[in-house]
């Protein structure tokens, strides 16, 4: 699966994914009225404002970038009705031919850890037919439960070849609390990422591992020295434009080869258009805004990168 990324990523000259992390605040009113005159005031209407949302973002976009991310929890806040609009979404960007990260963070063990990744990255059987349940390509998993809750997702992502994200150094100010901890001289995420490097070795698709990382990029030091324990596996870098990552911190997550790692921004692009960068566009062009939002970021990265 990782080589069907790294080829979007070629063909669109943007190592970007876009997180596609609806709240209502950041819904336009005339989407929502719409929306909710249909279905009312209810989960389903907001299901639906969720969905015509997401749908003109991922219009206007599509062409542009390689991936997409779906942040679970926007959609599960909505309970069954929101999980509809997420199964939609995922759907939507496949006919779009958009590679599909679905942001998860599922951790557990044994048959448990399975059934997680059954349900995001595998097929089910039911009867003599088989389903894949949400059928995203790249799942993101905690690896705090070690190998028992990592090994699970593994199989499952070699047996379907899809991919994973496996949180190493997260892109939040208390993420030290833990991550930065010493154990036997190092940081814990060192340790964590040469453990991602192990269980990467399982999964090689070319020159890189379908098991990758996610590795914040307000923290670029540590993303230097993390690419250096991970040189095959993919960076997944959240962090950027809202929470303060730019450009120019992002040179040191990529190899060489300026290929390695991949940039998300979320509300920087969906909600681009409450920007008073964007403001022209004004709410009824929140998808042209987003567009514009993502060749701004694509201009930032290939710049730093020196392309």
């Amino acid at each position: 699966m990782i080589s069907k990324l790294i080829k979007k990523i070629v063909e669109t000259d943007a190592p970007i994914v876009v997180g596609l992390d609806p709240q209502m605040k950041f819904i336009p009113q005339h989407i929502k009225e719409a929306a909710f005159e249909e279905y009312g005031e209810s989960l389903e209407g907001a299901s639906e404002a969720i969905w015509r949302f997401n749908k003109e973002i991922i219009d206007k976009i599509y062409d542009v970038v390689p991936a997409v991310k779906p942040q679970i929890a926007m959609y599960e806040q909505f309970g069954i009705p929101g999980l509809v609009a997420f199964k939609r979404t995922v759907d939507y960007c496949h006919e779009k031919g958009l590679v599909v990260i679905g942001d998860v963070k599922r951790g557990d063990i044994g048959s448990t850890s399975e059934s997680y990744a059954i349900a995001h990255i595998g097929k089910i059987k039911v009867g003599s037919k088989e389903f894949t349940p949400f059928d995203e390509d790249f799942a993101t998993v905690n690896p705090y439960l070690g190998s028992d809750g990592i090994d699970p997702f593994v199989k499952v992502c070699n047996e379907n070849d899809r991919g994973l994200f496996i949180l190493v150094k997260t892109s939040n100010p208390s993420s030290g609390e833990f991550q930065d901890r010493l154990i036997d001289g190092k940081p814990l995420y060192e340790v964590v990422g040469q453990k991602v490097r192990e269980w990467g070795e399982a999964s090689m698709d070319g020159d890189y591992s379908n098991i990758g990382a996610v590795v914040g990029a307000t923290y670029p030091e540590m993303g230097r020295a993390l690419r250096k324990i991970m040189p095959k596996n993919f960076i997944l870098v959240p962090g950027y434009g809202a929470q303060g990552g730019q450009g120019k911190d992002l040179v040191d997550f990529f190899n060489p080869d300026g290929l390695g790692a991949i940039v998300n921004s979320s509300r920087g692009i969906i909600a681009a258009y409450t920007k008073d960068a964007y403001a022209k566009f004004g709410d009824k062009n929140f998808g042209d805004a987003a567009r514009q939002a993502v060749m701004d970021m694509k201009a930032d990265i290939n710049g730093a990168l020196g392309k």
